[in-house]
């Protein structure tokens, strides 16, 4: 497998995030005799209270990514987007999580902003191709490409990737899809590299503590409180917003009970929050929005995979059902999906990617409805 990699010596826009991952894979490219290019995006204005907070995409790693593009020797600019970041990425953030849906930034920002914004400055520099540190593989299925899990599964990011088009896919680069994220830091302390042992990032980058309600709220304005009702119609006390709350959620729900309740779904017309126990929790079934067709190209017919919801999700079995309804436009075909086992935590606005047995993303969409295991039942 070539992982894509272009005959040398090629024109690589090197995505430069300041960290060990991407300085490695700019240093293989390097290495190999293609002509690199690093480039760091600027996604959020500097904050001005010295928090310890500091984003992937801030100053510090704009510096850190300028050292080693010196010490590689290849040229390092800055992209500002922070305008855009705002406009594409944070605004509907914020209009997801307002509407009592669970979106995933990243995902949207990697086919958006970093596979949008980056592709146009890589037109601008006479760049073939766009390499990024992120563990994936691309490979040939026919006449399309596929992108697959990396080979170091604890490490693999093929589901933050996984809505990317055929034309994103040609020109994509990841080096360090047969790498573990070991062997990735032994190289760079090969390379003298100072960020060898520099930790990854674990945040959204905008949102400082994973405090997504209280960033919203510092935008929006306090949310409206409500009831938390069981499934069962009881009254159990009140929240502060829904934007505090996802379904799956058991902490910070401050209801007394001999049996801990998790939220089970979020209810915007009725501003409540629907709590059950452990067992109330399980999803049979979801519907989708439009399907990102990956390594299959557009399917009539109902296909068997494995879903994966979350970055750290166990992929599940299921069938997926292509929407045949009449007159549905190709680009907004969506799916029904049946689960062979139940799954917890399925939230609306949530990204279901659809991989094979050989790890290969088949498709991708967001989660519009589920239906819990009672529901599905009685729909049986």
């Amino acid at each position: 497998m070539n992982n894509n990699f272009p005959p040398k010596p090629a024109t690589i826009l090197v995505a430069m995030s300041g960290g060990v991952d991407s300085a490695v894979a700019a240093a293989l490219l390097r290495d190999q005799g293609h002509d690199c290019i690093g480039v760091t995006m600027r996604l959020v204005p500097e904050r001005q209270d010295k928090s310890p907070f500091e984003p992937c995409c801030g100053l510090e790693a704009t510096q850190d990514a300028r050292r080693v593009c010196d010490k590689l020797g290849i040229p390092h600019e800055v992209l500002h987007a922070v305008a855009r970041f705002d406009r594409e990425i944070i605004a509907n953030f914020i209009e997801e999580y307002a509407a009592g849906r669970t979106p995933n930034p990243c995902v949207r920002c990697n086919r958006m902003i970093k596979f949008g914004a980056l592709y146009q400055r890589a037109d601008e520099l006479g760049a073939g191709f766009i390499a990024m540190g992120h563990y994936a593989r691309i490979e040939r299925r026919g006449s399309r490409l596929a992108l697959r899990r990396a080979a170091h599964r604890p490490k693999d990011q093929s589901y933050v990737l996984a809505p990317l088009v055929q034309s994103q896919l040609r020109r994509a680069l990841f080096p360090l899809g047969e790498m573990s994220k070991e062997e990735v830091r032994a190289r760079a302390r090969d390379l003298d590299l100072a960020m060898a042992a520099k930790s990854d990032s674990q945040e959204i980058c905008f949102v400082p503590g994973r405090d997504y309600g209280g960033y919203i709220e510092g935008r929006t304005g306090p949310a409206a409180p409500g009831p938390i009702v069981s499934v069962r119609g009881e009254v159990l006390g009140r929240h502060k917003g829904l934007i505090h709350h996802t379904p799956g959620q058991r902490r910070g729900l401050d209801i007394s009970a001999e049996r801990p309740y998790y939220v089970v779904r979020l209810d915007h017309q009725n501003n409540a929050v629907i709590v059950g126990h452990h067992e109330d929790t399980f999803c049979g079934a979801f519907s989708t929005g439009p399907i990102s067709w990956g390594g299959m190209p557009r399917q009539r017919a109902p296909f068997r995979c494995h879903v994966q919801l979350r970055s750290r999700h166990e992929a599940a079995p299921a069938t997926v059902t292509p929407e045949l309804s009449a007159g549905t436009a190709p680009a907004r075909q969506g799916a029904t999906v049946v689960f062979e086992a139940p799954e917890r935590a399925v939230a609306p606005g949530q990204w279901a990617v659809f991989y094979d047995d050989r790890g290969c993303v088949l498709g991708s969409a967001i989660v519009r409805n589920f239906t819990l295991v009672e529901e599905t039942a009685a729909l049986a």
